[in-house]
């Protein structure tokens, strides 16, 4: 029974793949210039397909055109990706109405509705008083969110978080996250460690 539970899977995963194959020969023809629009723009389509189906196609268009995707996870309706430089490992979930830029996102995390995982906090430099900020360009980094963390709803991530981490609702992040921390708050600061006892906070 297993085993044709497993062939079934595959059948139907496959059938997603073919029909996601026509986007993505699109983003691959496409001029080196023109692919981050591109993909921003599929991202946008393949996010207004409701229930599990538009889950199944957006894993298997992000598995083709993304750095690395795993086709066993689940992303909700509504849920933006912005660069196709973006890796999600196996059994993550992603909430609906998320917005995601340039990241890496662990095995068996769990991302909760309306979080923003931003390029990192220096995307717009602002010093030239005498140039529009949005000319002023700025550095885009790879945001790494750990395995097994649970990142809050409306959470904004714009540093690393580390493995197994919890990142409460509404938490602000611009500062990096070790491994087992809780943190919340705005800016988010470290409350608790799950392998160890209450932080006292000064």
């Amino acid at each position: 029974m297993l085993n044709i539970k497993r062939v079934i899977k595959f059948i139907f995963r496959s059938v997603f793949i073919l029909c996601a194959l026509p986007f993505a020969l699109l983003f691959f023809i496409s001029p080196t210039s023109q692919k981050k629009p591109l993909f921003t723009g599929l991202s946008q389509l393949f996010s207004l397909i409701p229930g599990r189906l538009g889950s199944y196609f957006r894993n298997s268009l992000y598995s083709l055109i993304m750095k690395h995707c795993s086709n066993n996870g689940v992303i909700y309706f509504g849920t933006l990706f912005s660069d196709p430089d973006t890796e999600i490992h196996d059994d993550v979930y992603i909430g609906p109405q998320c917005n995601i830029g340039k990241s890496v996102i662990g095995k068996n995390t769990l991302i909760a509705s309306g979080v923003h995982i931003l390029s990192g906090k220096n995307q717009h430099n602002f010093d030239d008083l005498d140039t529009p900020i949005q000319q002023q360009g700025g550095q885009y980094q790879k945001i790494v969110i750990g395995e097994d963390c649970w990142i809050g709803n409306t959470a904004v991530i714009m540093a690393n978080v580390g493995n197994k981490a919890i990142v409460a609702a509404g938490a602000v992040v611009i500062n990096d996250v070790p491994d087992y921390a809780i943190v919340a708050g705005n800016p988010a600061k470290i409350i608790k460690q799950r392998n160890q006892s209450l932080i006292q906070i000064t």
